[in-house]
């Protein structure tokens, strides 16, 4: 059965449109903050391992001024 060109589109089906364009705006939502997470994530742990770096070197520097102060080294 065609409906007339006139005739609105049943209430079943209307909801159903609304339904879905709440579920497909919630899904694109969900995607970009997945997506900013994942950036996130990748941007902390480069600056982690950069400072990771910097603190390893700094202990090394102390290990190095320890061992000198413990020898009665001076630093020249």
């Amino acid at each position: 059965m065609a409906t007339p060109r006139g005739d609105t589109v049943p209430k079943p089906i209307q909801q159903d449109w609304v339904n879905r364009e709440y579920i497909e705006v919630i899904t694109v939502s969900i995607k970009k903050i997945t997506d900013f997470l994942n950036s996130f994530d990748l941007s902390c742990r480069s600056k982690l391992a950069v400072l990771n770096e910097k603190l390893t070197t700094l202990e090394r520097k102390i290990d190095y001024l320890e061992a000198c102060v413990t020898k009665g080294e001076t630093l020249t």
